[in-house]
């Protein structure tokens, strides 16, 4: 089965954070290494993995704080439904974890 065809958009969306995360260390590394190396060429790319790197961090950063929005609101619905139905919550908490505890049983 395709994980890839099955994950949740929020999913999707922490892991486009990491692998820019990873893109954007790795990029930083290159231009750390390659900052002793003369020449046109090699001044040219670095210019415009500099300018990339920059323009993946602005997205990258907007991306975080849509993540975290979307969180922090989930977390608000969540809160105000516990606190309008407390006891369904808590009936839906106990249905979870007799579920939960069912499976781990059964291994």
């Amino acid at each position: 089965m395709n994980t890839e065809m099955t994950e949740t958009p929020d999913v999707a969306k922490d892991k486009l954070v990491a692998d820019l995360k990873i893109v954007v260390a790795d990029a930083e590394e290159l231009l750390k290494v390659t900052a002793g190396q003369a020449g046109e060429k090699v001044a040219a790319a670095r210019e415009k993995i500099s300018e990339s790197l920059q323009e993946a961090k602005q997205q990258l950063r907007k991306v975080e704080d849509m993540v975290l929005d979307k969180t922090n609101r989930a977390a608000k619905i969540t809160c105000d439904y516990v606190q309008g139905h407390p006891w369904q919550a808590v009936g839906i908490a106990a249905g979870v974890g007799l579920i939960i505890g069912l499976l781990i049983g059964r291994r």
